[in-house]
């Protein structure tokens, strides 16, 4: 098991994070990482767990050289074991610690296309990620000025390395999301 519970890591969250678009962020992380851990035959708290906490820090270190670095030893003072907080370290390049299982693969694969997914789904006129379809992240894909900041090469390549095609890739990370879409703020206009 991950050492804690998903209420004691939620309990974290709530702590350091304040930011309701950073925690819904986490959110869909960890959708998303459920979602692949019930692909992959995994146990979901083992990948969801990692989902929910890999940002936690952000807004006590909000720069390269501290996050998610500093924030490893909150998560091990917390009973998260080593191999989860390797997981959420290996998610961020520039800490130089490598993706070497298929969550710490899923973690990075899922990270980035989750804010994507976000920002599609909230400049459609329903503003509901119930009807997002994988032709509408396709189309606003190829727009490289909108959601700028998101480096669709990294999600390529982090889909080849998880090795699930692309816009399979993105299916599924809807789907996840979907799950959760109230909790996300994705439900849409009524």
């Amino acid at each position: 098991m991950s050492g804690i519970t998903r209420d004691a890591a939620w309990d974290i969250v709530c702590k350091y994070v304040e930011g309701v678009g950073l925690r819904r962020h986490m959110l869909a992380v960890e959708a998303a990482m459920r979602y692949y851990a019930s692909i992959f035959g995994e146990d979901l708290d083992e990948w969801g767990i990692p989902g929910l906490l890999h940002d936690f820090d952000w807004e006590i270190h909000p720069s390269f050289e501290g996050h998610p670095a500093l924030g490893s030893a909150i998560l091990l003072d917390n009973g998260l074991p080593e191999d989860i907080v390797q997981t959420i370290l290996s998610h961020a390049p520039h800490t130089g610690v490598k993706r070497t299982s298929l969550r710490d693969r899923a973690l990075y694969a899922c990270d980035e296309l989750t804010g994507l997914i976000t920002a599609v789904t909230l400049v459609r006129p329903s503003k509901s990620i119930s009807d997002l379809k994988v032709k509408s992240v396709r189309k606003k894909w190829r727009d490289k000025a909108f959601a700028s900041g998101v480096n669709r090469l990294d999600i390529e390549r982090a889909a080849l390395d998880l090795g699930v095609e692309l816009w399979t890739h993105v299916a599924n990370v809807i789907e996840a999301m979907r799950s959760v879409a109230s909790e996300l703020g994705l439900e849409g206009t009524k």
